[in-house]
């Protein structure tokens, strides 16, 4: 009849076996994995950058661009990159990026306050759900 005599539970007592299409059998786990696979939530993280003295016009540009990654559901990494000796102004960075998390903070939620990490300091901002 072209079967298969399939263990499909070997851990059970007695293992439980199945006589079936042992290609066929294969062929529905993949597919079960593959959509399993597919609807499984994939983080998307998109990056913008910032100055020290960033205007307001770059500011708010930068902002609608970061409330659309947030509406698509991607996280938002801010960072506000320090130049040579514009590392002195640290405390201007932490007050844009605190100025922009409050912008942000009906589209989405801030994950990583304000650090500082070598010449740039980095904050996270997920969507709300």
């Amino acid at each position: 009849m072209n079967l298969d005599l399939v263990e499909i539970s070997p851990n059970a007592n007695p293992p439980v076996c199945k006589v079936i299409d042992y290609k066929k059998f294969l062929y529905d786990q993949k597919k079960k994995q593959k959509i399993i696979k597919a609807k499984s939530a994939k983080i998307v993280v998109k990056e913008i950058r910032l100055g020290p003295h960033t205007d307001d016009h770059d500011f708010n540009f930068k902002l609608k661009h970061a409330i659309k990654f947030l509406g698509d559901g991607a996280k938002v990494k801010v960072d506000v990159f320090f130049k040579g000796r514009s590392i002195i102004y640290k405390e201007k960075g932490e007050i844009i990026l605190l100025k922009f998390a409050q912008e942000l903070s009906e589209y989405g939620k801030v994950e990583q306050l304000p650090k500082l990490e070598g010449k740039r300091m980095i904050m996270i901002v997920s969507p709300k759900k």
